[in-house]
This record gives structure tokens, sequence and C-alpha cells, in this order.
């Protein structure tokens, strides 16, 4: 993706609130269905990863996980938040 378009999505992701939390149970299909629907409604969307979640796993590792198996790009990991777009 060229870096243009990768600002442009990160400064609009500043303006989105996280539509999903991902709490102790971590990255399970319910929540991949979910983050699904919501990518193909919105396009760009942002994710919280809750402390609880990381169980033995970074948050970087989360967000790929995320990334790959909603067939999204990972935009922005920051904090606490993943931002993904289709």
């Amino acid at each position: 993706m060229e870096k243009e378009k990768l600002y442009r999505l990160k400064s609009e992701a500043n303006k989105i609130s996280p539509i999903l939390n991902i709490g102790k149970n971590g990255v399970t299909d319910t929540l991949i269905e979910e983050l699904n629907k919501q990518i193909k409604a919105n396009r760009l969307v942002k994710v919280k990863v809750l402390k609880s979640a990381e169980e033995g796993k970074d948050l970087k590792t989360i967000a790929d996980e995320l990334a790959e198996a909603t067939r999204s790009t990972l935009i922005d990991v920051r904090g606490r938040t993943v931002v993904l777009y289709r």
C-alpha cells in the first residue's frame, strides 16, 4: 500500500471509535465473524484489545492474526488499539 493512502487511513482512524473489544476469550470464530461484518460495512475499523486477551501473545501477534483471519490490511497498532482496513 502506498504511503499517502496509509497516512490518509491512519488519520481517518483517529476520528473513529473502537467497534469491538477483544477480551479474555481472545480471537474467537464469533469475533472474526462480527469483525468481518463490520469491515464489510465500514471498510476501516478499530478494535480494542483488552489486557486479558494477551495471554502469552503480544499485541502485534494478535493484530496479525486478526488481519489474516479477516483478509484485511493491518494499518496501525497504537497502544492497545488495532486498525484494520479492507
